[in-house]
């Protein structure tokens, strides 16, 4: 079986029995076609079963060498063994040769966040005056209080939100679904959109539950989204590298900042390993030291 029949296969098993989402699809099959496009230009292979380790391990090197980062050749080390993995659940090839396939080591540095204080000017850039600025308000606030993906809050619906159990269904990765706490000012704002502008649209055929929608009575898209919050930090001079992502992160910092535990911020964040939530694991380990130093009694002894 060559290349393109192998792709359609691996396309269809992490779609359907992996349940992954349509960007982690794309992601997986576009990693799959530079290992390809390498396999045909550098080594002359027309086959996946010609691929050795010694070939994985020097298309990393060459990775490495064309200055990709060490999170690119780690998201492609998983992409390789996932789709040599399938090649063998298949018995399309008698070993597998990503088995010993190290994935490049990555520091634990916490991603950028924004300060509370920061948050609070970033909204008050919204001059309510103008037309859909409840609606921008609301997403803000949105990606921010209950810590959402961009993905899942483009696809909103009016009725995942609970307002009577103050909680927000949540569709993330694989279509899985989680319940998050949602507070009563941001439900306030969500109510003050539905009537100030929501239930003004005429909403698309097929998207009449949809909770954010643009001009057009379509669902707003991820580039909006991206754009709008890259407006509003240039407004307000903030100087970090925000994007709606970083909402995410500081919804997850400030709450272990606060003394959350990682196994409640995990099931929030819709993680499903705790290993990746673990990249908060020294903000809870100095909420410990704080603590230990602050009412340990042989540290207020003289």
């Amino acid at each position: 079986m060559n290349w393109q029949s192998a792709l359609k296969g691996y396309e269809l098993y992490i779609k359907l029995e992996k349940g992954l989402s349509k960007n982690s699809v794309s992601a997986y099959l576009s990693d799959i076609q530079k290992l390809w496009d390498y396999s045909k230009g550098e080594l002359g292979y027309n086959s996946y079963s010609q691929l050795t380790y010694d070939d994985l391990s020097n298309f990393m090197g060459y990775l490495k060498e064309q200055n990709q980062s060490p999170y690119t050749r780690a998201r492609l080390t998983s992409s390789i063994k996932s789709f040599f993995n399938y090649l063998m659940i298949e018995k399309m090839i008698p070993t597998n040769p990503s088995e010993l396939l190290e994935s490049p080591r990555l520091g634990r540095k916490l991603p950028d966040y924004l300060t509370v204080a920061e948050i609070d000017l970033l909204i008050a850039q919204i001059d309510l005056s103008k037309a859909f600025a409840h609606r921008n308000k609301t997403i803000i606030e949105m990606l921010y209080s209950c810590g959402m993906r961009v993905s899942e809050l483009t696809h909103l619906k009016i009725h995942d939100v609970i307002a009577d159990d103050q909680l927000v269904r949540v569709t993330g990765k694989g279509s899985k679904q989680r319940l998050v706490p949602i507070d009563q000012y941001t439900l306030k704002l969500i109510r003050l959109y539905l009537i100030e502008e929501r239930n003004q649209q005429q909403a698309q055929k097929g998207e009449e539950d949809v909770l954010f929608l643009n001009r057009f009575g379509k669902r707003i898209s991820r580039v909006f989204v991206f754009t709008l919050v890259k407006k509003l930090c240039q407004m307000a001079g903030i100087q970090k590298n925000v994007s709606p992502h970083t909402f995410r992160h500081s919804f997850a910092t400030h709450l272990v900042e606060n003394g959350a535990d990682l196994r409640s911020v995990q099931e929030m964040l819709g993680h499903e390993s705790i290993t990746t939530t673990e990249i908060y694991t020294h903000l809870e380990q100095k909420g410990l030291r704080d603590a230990v130093l602050k009412y340990h009694p042989r540290n207020n002894s003289d």
